[in-house]
């Protein structure tokens, strides 16, 4: 329950503020090592979960397999990483990607851009169970992709014009 129901819909919150700090703040997506470095690792830690630990966490509630030594294992490899990604969000150690811009100075986003990626994971978790019974990240994927795409317009048109 607690996998399907809570931590499925704070995995997919997790990444979109992620996504959407990177994408409304000067540290960017492709800009820093450190920021690469955390987005690999939250990826592998989705995939890794979703693939890995749901199937053992299922098996496990449903009395299938008795206790597993892989899932100990995974529980402290995934709490590293979550303590090795707060490092790196402190301590900022790698220099910049040779793909980084000169210019480090975003605009801020309007303030109905940081509501949406507020309230987006909350609209999913409404979506996913009243309507589907799973998840179903359609806001939030709509956020991640659409505020860059968006930005983009916005920017291309303010130096065109």
């Amino acid at each position: 329950m607690l996998d399907t129901h809570v931590l499925l819909h704070l995995a997919n919150a997790s990444i979109l503020t992620g996504i959407m700090l990177s994408a409304m703040t000067r540290w960017g997506f492709f800009r820093y090592w450190w920021v690469l470095t955390k987005f690999a690792i939250t990826m592998s830690q989705l995939y890794a979960a979703i693939f890995l630990l749901s199937p053992r966490l299922t098996a496990l509630a449903e009395g299938v397999h008795g206790s597993d030594p892989a899932l100990l294992v995974a529980t402290v490899l995934m709490a590293s990483a979550i303590a090795f990604q707060a490092w790196l969000s402190v301590a900022k150690p790698w220099k910049r990607t040779p793909w980084a811009e000169a210019r480090l100075d975003v605009p801020l986003p309007p303030r109905w851009v940081i509501r949406l990626t507020m309230l987006a994971p909350v609209l999913d978790l409404l979506l996913a169970e009243a309507v589907f019974g799973h998840a179903a990240p359609l806001f939030t994927t709509l956020t991640a992709i659409g505020y860059p795409i968006w930005r983009g317009i916005r920017l291309a048109g303010h130096a065109g014009g």
